[in-house]
């Protein structure tokens, strides 16, 4: 038997919405409410696992430039400003 596959960006991302949506709407018995959150939280790290990696590869590509914007631009500016 196979491992499970870990599901893309946008398939963890709509089973995220749709476990939200089922946890918001209730109707769902203690123990299936726990079941849907412990999924939520599993899919939420999927999610943020592709995202800090695309982050990354984004970086690897554009040293220069970060979609975070970097504190040290702010304290740079402020030290050429005296």
């Amino acid at each position: 038997m196979s491992a499970p596959t870990t599901p893309g960006y946008e398939q963890a991302r709509d089973e995220l919405a749709e476990v939200v949506r089922r946890l918001e709407t209730g109707g769902t018995t203690l123990e299936e409410s726990l079941a849907l959150w412990e999924r939520g939280q599993e899919l939420a790290a999927i999610c943020q696992t592709w995202l800090d990696n695309a982050r990354e590869r984004l970086a690897a590509v554009a040293p220069g430039d970060s979609a975070e914007p970097a504190a040290d631009d702010e304290q740079q500016e402020e030290e050429e400003d005296v």
